[in-house]
Formats: structure tokens, C-alpha cells, sequence
């Protein structure tokens, strides 16, 4: 799975570990992420962030 990583604060997403403390289960892609789903760090929408190359 591609990890992603936001743009303002460089909090990369990576779908295997998720983001448990924010009820994201490991295993879960980016793209499943629910719409409202927010950056645990700065707080921006999943639109500010790019795939990790």
C-alpha cells in the first residue's frame, strides 16, 4: 500500500500501522479513510496530501 504524506506538516500516513488513536484501524487505505478523516498532527483535510515517492 502507497503511504501519503501531507504537505503542510509532513505527517506521512502509512496504511499499515493507520491511526489508531483517531479510531483508523491498521490495514486501512488511504483512500478508505472517511471523507472527514483530518491530519492528527496540523489538522488539514485528506486533499493536502501527496503520495510518498
Amino acid at each position: 500500500m502507497k503511504k501519503y504524506v501531507c504537505v503542510e506538516c509532513g505527517y506521512i500516513y502509512d496504511p499499515e500501522i493507520g491511526d489508531v488513536q483517531n479510531g483508523i484501524e491498521a490495514g486501512t487505505s488511504f483512500e478508505d479513510l472517511p471523507e472527514d478523516w483530518l491530519c492528527p498532527i496540523c489538522g488539514e483535510t485528506k486533499d493536502v496530501f501527496e503520495v510518498l515517492e
